[in-house]
């Protein structure tokens, strides 16, 4: 089982509702018609992100929580990944704090959520 993120460049959506909306047309966009490669400010999340979770292991499930590789799920400027369930809350708020490091949007497909959600720190 997993749990999934959604990252991208844009201004921070005004709610969970046009983070949503936002989310299906880049998805549609990036996801569904042909890959592009990653903008320099997606890769740099995701750099940020293998930084945090290095898979020295030969991707050891337990080690390593993100259940691909991270590089592979791009397309020019967004990212959408899995991680391991068991390890979701943690990987998925430390993952939410680095896309905000960066000035990116990061939304929970599972919940329809901004994360963090307004306010919190997640």
């Amino acid at each position: 089982m997993s749990y999934d993120l959604a990252v991208w460049e844009a201004d921070r959506p005004a709610n969970d509702e046009a983070a949503g909306e936002a989310y299906d047309a880049l998805y549609q966009r990036y996801f569904e018609s042909e890959d592009q490669p990653p903008t320099p400010r997606i890769r740099a999340y995701v750099d940020a992100v293998v930084a945090r979770w290095p898979d020295p292991y030969g991707h050891d499930a337990e080690l390593h929580p993100l259940s691909n590789g991270l590089i592979d799920q791009t397309s020019g400027p967004m990212v959408y990944f899995t991680m391991r369930f068991s390890r979701s809350d943690e990987v998925s708020a430390a993952a939410a704090r680095i896309a905000a490091e960066h000035g990116l949007v990061c939304y929970d497909p599972q919940w329809e959520e901004l994360r963090p959600a307004a306010g919190q720190d997640d």
